[in-house]
């Protein structure tokens, strides 16, 4: 049996050390889409301080977001490894209170040169591989609990902690790329549909000429027929989760339903909700509720079925027109992803255009870290969570080595996902933007 070593000595002597190894490809990418430069072309504002420019600043914010380190305070860890500095070609790195005035300052003068910047990237994105003929817009909005006391912090809806102040921002992706579209950053008092048609002209703007077709999925946040006005006049599709009052309940009960399983069923009526102006086509999906009592579903439930309905301009049967919108739960889990695996739910500052800051460059580096995995890694990537690119790219050790003075950095032998590796390094070199 192998023993473990007794007389084991410690030296903290290695200086070209990380555990940020896989840090190079995601580096690499940024190169070559010019990122640095054209932050300092698009984001630049004058500031007191110059030990760092505005562009070295914004990617000390973006590469903590990629790597998990969560907080701004535990962007420490980072002042002391050479390495990590070296690949991303920052000077030194700042620390957590510069970093908290640099959001201050960013807030009314850099934020809409962000925003510009950002909206360039995304059409230039959107393109690759091929322009896109159809777009689906999935919406949501999500809860952001606060602790503290932070500016615009109001006590709304809040289904895990009833009581507690929160943000409530109005999120929008592209449902095909799952790209970051829009975002609206507000109060947590306000209702979900306040702000949508904003949010929505938005998004529509930055369509891509070839773009021909736009679907729209949301939940019962957005029924709403000013929003469905608008949508109409945009010539857009859309599937949504109407809210069912008394007169739609009783259409229920009154509709002619087909049976699809043993546990699923569907139909179909026209209804003119009060004071819209015409009639739309509402299809309703009805299932058994289980008798396991954990396995209940938290739709309407009605006898012994549950029920939800769906208003839609869409052609589909309504058994497709059912599944089109379960397309809509990607949506659900990236936001999931954002609050766990991204730092969106943890609010940097008090102050609320600070955090409104700080949410736009955490999506930004959500949408550069979705355009990594896209167009440059193995199509098994894809997919993939950021903590799992973590694990499996980025937080593998290295070693920075400078034989005949040529740096070279030394990942492990045998590494696992050593062909995923080079397969990224061929394809960042062929990327051109």
């Amino acid at each position: 049996m192998k023993r473990s070593p007794k007389n084991l000595k410690i030296s903290f002597s290695g200086k070209g050390l990380t555990h940020f190894g896989g840090l190079f490809f995601l580096q690499r990418f940024f190169q070559k889409i010019n990122l640095r430069s054209l932050l300092s072309q698009y984001f630049h504002f004058l500031q007191r301080n110059n030990r760092y420019t505005t562009a070295e600043e914004l990617l000390a914010l973006i590469y903590p977001i990629a790597l998990g380190l969560g907080r701004i305070e535990t962007t420490h860890l980072l002042k002391h490894n050479g390495v990590f500095q070296y690949l991303t070609g920052l000077p030194t790195y700042p620390n957590p209170t510069t970093l908290r005035r640099f959001l201050l300052r960013m807030a009314p003068l850099g934020l809409p040169k962000l925003r510009k910047l950002q909206d360039r990237f995304l059409l230039s994105m959107t393109l690759k591989p091929k322009p896109p003929t159809k777009v689906i817009f999935d919406l949501d909005s999500t809860v952001l609990i606060l602790y503290g006391k932070q500016e615009m912090a109001r006590i709304g809806y809040n289904p895990k902690k009833w009581g507690r102040p929160s943000y409530h921002p109005l999120l929008c992706f592209n449902g095909i790329t799952r790209d970051f579209w829009h975002r609206e950053l507000r109060p947590g008092d306000t209702h979900t549909a306040t702000g949508a048609i904003e949010l929505l002209k938005a998004s529509f703007a930055k369509l891509p000429p070839s773009v021909k077709i736009v679907m729209i999925r949301a939940d019962k946040g957005f029924y709403d027929h000013e929003t469905i006005e608008y949508l109409e006049s945009q010539k857009a599709l859309f599937v949504i989760v109407a809210k069912l009052t008394a007169p739609i309940k009783r259409e229920l009960s009154e509709v002619s339903y087909r049976v699809h399983s043993s546990c699923l069923e569907t139909a179909e009526f026209m209804y003119q909700p009060t004071r819209w102006k015409k009639k739309y086509r509402f299809v309703v999906v009805r299932r058994l509720i289980p008798e396991d009592p954990t396995e209940q579903l938290t739709l309407f439930s009605m006898g012994k079925y549950s029920y939800q309905v769906l208003l839609t301009n869409m052609k589909l049967t309504p058994l497709n027109t059912w599944r089109f919108y379960n397309g809509r739960a990607a949506v659900e889990l990236i936001i999931k992803e954002l609050k766990g695996n991204y730092p969106l739910g943890k609010i940097p500052t008090k102050y609320f255009a600070a955090n409104e800051a700080y949410s736009h460059t955490l999506l930004f580096s959500y949408n550069l870290i979705n355009w990594f995995k896209r167009l440059c890694l193995p199509k098994e990537f894809h997919r993939m969570t950021l903590n799992t690119l973590r694990s499996r790219l980025l937080l593998i050790p290295g070693e920075l080595i400078r034989p005949d003075n040529r740096p070279t950095l030394k990942l492990p032998a045998n590494f696992l996902y050593k062909d995923a590796c080079e397969y990224a390094i061929k394809k960042i070199e062929k990327l051109k933007i």
